[in-house]
């Protein structure tokens, strides 16, 4: 039998200027970079003692401490995310590898020209801000997103991703910054000519 990571027991400090309350099935987060709310999952009892946040399975039947343990889990890091979401805030980078591959930011949409006949123009979601930096080697350019909410910026990068994913023969598309594309090899006869 598996055995459940005890993360979930770790209290989450409260760094100065940040506010935490609980009301209604919700967690609100404020602090100097915004506010955050998400709605508690089931069987957690969260308390605030002093400058930690404490989140504890609640008694259930045997057959659901399982679950409660889990989800005990899940609500510690989900309001360690919103503590460092608002008081320091995510970014999450993107490079785009191809010819002529580009983007640029207007407003609240990136413009993306990525080889297709058309421009992509990407809406952002309420939240999050980019900008684009210029790329060195076979990366044509850097896009920077930033934001509060660590779920909503990592879907917001997946979504950018999905517009070219990276192809396995030479590697171009958007992949993560860092990210390691596993190349294929291509037509072996052409060695040959």
């Amino acid at each position: 039998m598996a055995t459940l990571s005890r993360i979930g027991r770790r209290p989450v400090p409260i760094p100065k200027g940040v506010k935490v309350e609980i009301k209604e099935g919700k967690i609100v987060v404020e602090g100097p970079k915004g506010k955050l709310e998400k709605p508690l999952p089931p069987m957690v009892e969260v308390t605030i003692e002093g400058e930690e946040v404490r989140v504890m399975p609640q008694e259930v039947r045997k057959k659901l401490q399982r679950k409660a343990k889990a989800f005990q889990g899940l609500t510690r890091a989900l309001i360690n995310n919103m503590v460092t979401g608002v008081s320091q805030g995510f970014t999450r980078s993107l490079d785009l590898v191809g010819l002529g591959y580009r983007a640029e930011v207007k407003g609240d949409e990136i413009i993306f020209h990525l080889g297709y006949s058309h421009p992509i123009n990407f809406k952002l979601p309420p939240g999050v801000k980019a900008k684009v930096e210029k790329g060195s080697g076979d990366v044509q350019a850097r896009v920077v997103l930033e934001g509060i909410d660590k779920e909503v910026l990592g879907e917001t990068a997946a979504r950018i991703k999905r517009l070219r994913p990276p192809e396995p023969y030479k590697g171009k598309g958007i992949r993560y910054t860092g990210e390691q594309i596993i190349r294929k090899a291509g037509k072996a006869g052409k060695a040959g000519k």
